[in-house]
């Protein structure tokens, strides 16, 4: 692996981390929004392993996509990118049940990060 990628990827791990964290701190919003954090820098891990470079965008679908995310795990992230604006901004409207969606990013992420991991080290 890289050097370059292997920063990326651990700052990944870190993020999802600090995510769970702050889950269970009942900082939601910065759970989700480190969440997001934690997918796009995977999604960079893998295209700089893969292409030696990535786009600067924090849109997941987007770099989704450009690393093949098959389509159930696509329409999961969806929502995701949202938590990017929202959990940053206090002018944009605030999601509802917030706890529920910090959980379910969680869920999310998780799956993410492993198939990430899955490309990047092999299947072990």
């Amino acid at each position: 692996m890289k050097d370059e990628t292997s920063g990326w990827w651990k700052q990944a791990l870190e993020d999802f981390s600090t995510a769970q964290f702050n889950f269970r701190g009942k900082k939601y919003k910065y759970a989700s929004f480190l969440c997001q954090q934690a997918i796009e820098k995977a999604f960079k891990a893998l295209l700089l392993e893969r292409t030696g470079g990535f786009r600067k965008v924090h849109d997941l679908v987007l770099l989704g996509r450009e690393v093949e995310l098959p389509d159930n795990l696509l329409k999961a992230i969806k929502e995701l990118t949202l938590a990017y604006v929202y959990s940053r901004y206090p002018d944009v409207k605030q999601e509802k049940k917030l706890k529920e969606k910090s959980s379910h990013f969680l869920d999310v992420s998780e799956e993410v990060l492993k198939w990430v991991k899955e490309r990047l080290f092999g299947s072990n």
